[in-house]
């Protein structure tokens, strides 16, 4: 994990033949008027203060513990309003399924509706209209991973061949928790290298004057492949394996020296 010093320095009152070349980290700035040298490692603060501007970078991992699926129900007819009603008999099995499996109402949302006409393309001439498709999207979210493979399975057995699963996401339910833990990580890292720094130098620490959060980087979740009814065992639960998920955060903090 890398590190940052911003490094000023001061004009020293030289003779016109010297050049001076800074090749330091850290230099030892421009003679006060009572002739003391100043200390600089970073830029002043509003009365001439120096500073010191380090980075540090944490981490957590956090076990997923829900997960998210979408489904699609389709149903094909002659006419549209078959087609609906049947896209509807078999939505309306499927969350009767996912409610009977302990999820609430407010967990499960319509995220798709479309009705469209289906056409034969196989002979020479025009497309012929064959009939109409209805199709319904629900995504639906699980709190509870324990209880995933179940609802999973649930809802497969009631729609049957007429449902298509996908999306399936597993998440960590409170990211929160776990970015406060990478923040503190962070910030200990900086300050642990600021330390020892302004020890090197026989100085020690002030105030914090700025904290700037430079990047977070929030848990990868992968997609589990489960693309259709037909890779999904109705008699049983779907196996789901949590695995873990990483959470990275880079601060930035400037230090007075006193």
């Amino acid at each position: 994990m890398g590190s940052t010093i911003t490094v000023s320095i001061r004009s020293l009152a030289v003779s016109a033949a010297v050049a001076i070349a800074v090749v330091m980290a850290y230099a030892i700035g421009s003679a006060q008027s009572g002739g003391t040298p100043a200390f600089a490692a970073g830029n002043a603060v509003p009365g001439g203060t120096p500073t010191i501007v380090m980075t540090g970078s944490g981490e957590a991992t956090g076990i997923p513990d829900q997960l998210t699926f979408s489904l699609s129900i389709g149903a094909n007819a002659a006419d549209v309003s078959t087609a609906l009603a049947s896209s509807n008999r078999v939505t309306r099995d499927v969350l009767q399924a996912v409610r009977d499996q302990g999820i609430d109402v407010e967990d499960i949302q319509t995220t798709g509706l479309s009705i469209d006409a289906n056409y034969d393309y196989s002979g020479e001439g025009p497309p012929v209209l064959t009939g109409y498709r209805a199709s319904q999207k629900l995504s639906v979210l699980v709190r509870s991973l324990p209880d995933a493979g179940s609802t999973i399975s649930a809802a497969v057995e009631a729609g049957g061949n007429a449902v298509r699963l996908s999306g399936v996401q597993l998440k960590i339910g409170d990211p929160d928790a776990l970015m406060r833990e990478a923040r503190d990580a962070a910030f200990a890292e900086a300050k642990a290298k600021a330390e020892q720094y302004a020890a090197a130098t026989g100085r020690q620490l002030g105030d914090v004057t700025s904290v700037r959060e430079v990047a977070a980087k929030s848990p990868a979740y992968q997609d589990l492949a489960y693309r259709s009814a037909g890779l999904v065992a109705a008699d049983s639960a779907v196996p789901i394996k949590a695995g873990s998920a990483e959470l990275e955060v880079t601060v930035s903090v400037v230090w007075s020296f006193v």
